[in-house]
């Protein structure tokens, strides 16, 4: 689903205007990256939890050039879903 999908069809659900879900949907989105930000972590009963994964420095190498390199120590957000959405996929 893409984020236009989306706001059609919050927009037919709720009886909206698609320019005012559209605005909500943005607002949700940035005050969860906010919690990510601030707490390391956001969790939603029923849907799942967003966490900072933290990967260590590891060896790899350049696919074009075969050279070994360093890949560096990163942060990445990843998701744990619910046992509830889990049982509904």
């Amino acid at each position: 689903m893409t984020k236009a999908e989306l706001i059609d069809a919050v927009a037919r659900s709720t009886r909206q205007r698609k320019k005012t879900v559209a605005l909500m949907l943005e607002l949700t989105f940035e005050q969860i990256a906010r919690a990510i930000r601030r707490d390391k972590r956001f969790a939603m009963p029923g849907f799942g939890t967003f966490s900072v994964r933290r990967h260590k420095a590891r060896a790899g190498f350049n696919p074009r050039t075969n050279a070994a390199m360093t890949i560096p120590a990163a942060r990445t957000v990843g998701f744990r879903a619910a046992p509830k959405l889990k049982k509904g996929l």
